[in-house]
């Protein structure tokens, strides 16, 4: 699967994901059954394995959509049913398939009822997700997309295990941080990530280490923000850096992702000296790769918070 989307992971340009698609049927309160339709990001799936006869249960599990652990070719992971976490009555087992994923450097197993498709998409037909859908999901969904005769919820499966495991949440890690309180003292940073717990989290860590915080939803609202402050420039003696000193930026936001961001940020003239900090769960070797391509000063793999601070303020002092 991985050498299916090489060449969309390297191409530092094309805006584009694959979802991989999968399903969930559900047995609805009247005894009729209804599939709901997911998605997620194919440079997180490792593979798709029928449901393992054999789980061992987890002792103090913090929810129970951890059903516990299965063993895959001598490797011991722990498998999540994403029915029961949404909250689904799922009955039926027959078929029901197993999606294996990494991300943060962590291996789950999620069970779905089925998968249906690859498609290869741009991050501009991912939509937002209203308040209303993100309340009811438990902020669970980042995009919506629409596809023929159906809608595809892309899933932030790193909220999921975070919810389910405090230590790997973005939350706990932010307990761990050393005191750099005067470490960003004067400086300005633009975080740019469509999850806003992800964004309250980072944006505390940096106020705490003395940055000054502007918050972006996406890619095209930090890109927006950047050509507001470019704007000003054009009637005063400042500079760019009077505004922002360095972009913090997730990959997978809807309407523009990280890397389409930064290769915008270092192909314009005025912009090019600010230095661009890729924070994401999807810093594997070939999405390195593409963030090196797209001309990133640094990437980061989330829920690595504690050393944030210090080296954003690594890149403001060697660029400036």
């Amino acid at each position: 699967m991985a050498e299916h989307n090489n060449n969309i992971l390297l191409d530092a340009s094309s805006n584009e994901l694959e979802v991989i698609e999968f399903y969930l049927k559900e047995v609805l309160d009247d005894g009729s059954e209804y599939s709901s339709y997911f998605g997620m990001n194919v440079a997180k799936v490792l593979e798709i394995i029928r449901l393992p006869e054999v789980v061992t249960s987890m002792p103090n599990k913090h929810h129970k959509a951890a059903l516990g652990t299965f063993n895959l070719r001598g490797r011991v992971l722990p498998l999540v049913d994403l029915g029961i976490w949404l909250g689904k009555t799922i009955r039926d087992n027959t078929g029901r398939k197993v999606i294996v994923s990494e991300f943060s450097e962590i291996v789950t197993a999620f069970i779905v009822s089925g998968v249906t498709n690859i498609h290869r998409i741009s991050w501009k037909q991912v939509e937002p997700p209203g308040k209303y859908l993100q309340n009811l999901s438990h902020d669970s969904i980042n995009g919506v997309v629409r596809f023929d005769g159906r809608i595809v919820f892309l899933l932030d499966m790193e909220m999921i295990i975070g919810s389910m495991n405090p230590k790997l949440s973005m939350e706990h890690s932010i307990n761990y941080q050393d005191d750099h309180s005067e470490t960003g003292r004067g400086h300005k940073v633009l975080v740019a990530d469509d999850s806003a717990s992800i964004r309250k989290v980072i944006t505390q860590v940096l106020t705490r280490a003395g940055y000054e915080v502007t918050q972006a939803s996406s890619g095209k609202e930090a890109w927006e923000q950047l050509g507001k402050w470019k704007d000003a420039l054009k009637d005063s003696a400042k500079n760019i850096r009077d505004y922002v000193d360095v972009v913090v930026s997730d990959i997978e936001m809807p309407e523009m992702d990280g890397h389409t961001l930064t290769k915008n940020i270092k192909n314009d003239p005025e912009l090019k000296k600010i230095p661009v900090v890729l924070f994401s769960s999807l810093i594997s070797d070939v999405v390195r790769q593409k963030g090196v391509k797209a001309g990133a000063n640094d990437q980061v793999s989330k829920p690595d918070l504690p050393g944030l601070a210090v080296r954003v303020k690594k890149l403001i002092d060697e660029t400036r």
